[in-house]
């Protein structure tokens, strides 16, 4: 079954971001209900699921470094 916009109805498309998510009206933090925000152009046949993950991993920044690594420990014991 195709996801792309071309081949789904809005309906179907509202259904697939509800199923992938899951149940959006039980988050007790709020996440999964921003998540249904970030993919409203996806149910609005405005862009793809795939553009909309792919502008959201150039975005993300984790805040924290990453440790430095000293070796695998199998060499030099």
């Amino acid at each position: 079954m195709s996801i792309l916009i071309k081949d789904t109805t809005r309906e179907e498309r509202e259904r697939i971001v509800a199923e992938s998510i899951g149940n959006v009206n039980g988050s007790c933090d709020g996440c999964a209900s921003g998540l249904a925000e970030m993919y409203q152009d996806y149910i609005d046949g405005k862009r793809e699921i795939s553009e909309i993950n792919m502008s959201f991993r150039a975005h993300y920044e984790s805040g924290e470094e990453a440790p430095a690594r000293s070796g695998c420990g199998y060499f030099g014991q």
